[in-house]
């Protein structure tokens, strides 16, 4: 027999949609993405959130907020995890496989998108960790290039086996039908790994500080301009509290879904 326990088909209730697991990745030991069927009725923003989840040890859904890793228009819904081995969800959804079902909440929701930002030029996409989940959605989104001469995703990560999506970011998504053209011109992707040998090893702010985090800006000044520059975080919360201060500091403002800013931050995931 398969050690894959079998688990009691789930139920779906008012507010969550039972989908199936499409396909799993582990990208290493701490990193894994899935995909799961998407509902007819199902709409989201590029760069929103949304709950799933598993039935927990009380017979109740288990469930937490993920960013939506695919964009809008993708016929399957993508999700990027940790895992946590006592994790109370965590460490069941690591296990999931192909067939298996998953809760879905109906209501996707969030301020990670283009909507709650003022127009501009430049677009920076700072992320740690799974905090790449929301980037690879807009990027993959053609309406981001038509908003954003430049879109600059920064990634950053302990391990270089954590940079998921390395290959293809570094391609500039060459094999996406829709947007490969537009993304060799505008996509900059800026890997750093903090913990490993790597070309680039320190943090975002550090980066943010020295200038290297603009170097594939040439006709652009090397820092952070609030007339032209837009910026979402996504992340640890030290990494968001620390640049949203540096943000501010230059005269940015946070926007929201109501009033659109100069940058975005999930407050959802920050508490």
């Amino acid at each position: 027999m398969s050690a894959h326990a079998v688990i009691a088909p789930l139920e779906p209730t008012n507010s969550l949609s039972v989908e199936k697991v499409l396909s799993v990745k582990h990208w290493n030991e701490h990193l894994f993405s899935f995909t799961i069927s998407r509902p007819a009725s199902f709409r989201f923003r590029s760069g929103e959130f949304v709950m799933i989840g598993l039935q927990g040890d009380n017979g109740k859904p288990l469930l937490r907020a993920y960013s939506v890793a695919s964009p809008a228009y993708a016929e399957e819904l993508e999700f990027l995890s940790i895992k946590v081995e006592d994790g109370p969800l965590t460490s069941k959804l690591q296990q999931i496989k192909e067939g298996d079902d998953i809760y879905l909440g109906r209501k996707p929701t969030g301020t990670l998108v283009t909507d709650a930002l003022k127009p501009g030029r430049r677009l920076f996409l700072l992320g740690t960790g799974t905090g790449l989940a929301p980037w690879m959605s807009i990027i993959r989104d053609p309406d981001v290039y038509d908003l954003f001469n430049q879109i600059v995703v920064v990634h950053s990560v302990r391990r270089v086996s954590d940079l998921a999506y390395r290959e293809w970011l570094e391609a500039k998504l060459a094999e996406d039908p829709l947007v490969d053209s537009v993304a060799a011109d505008q996509l900059s992707y800026v890997p750093t790994v903090t913990r490993e040998d790597f070309h680039t090893r320190d943090r975002i702010n550090v980066l943010i500080q020295d200038g290297r985090l603009f170097k594939d800006g040439a006709a652009e000044p090397p820092r952070f301009d609030p007339e032209h520059d837009r910026v979402m975080l996504c992340g640890s919360m030290a990494m968001i509290k620390e640049t949203a201060e540096l943000l501010e500091e230059l005269g940015f403002t946070e926007g929201s879904n109501a009033q659109p800013g100069d940058y975005v931050i999930e407050r959802a995931f920050v508490g």
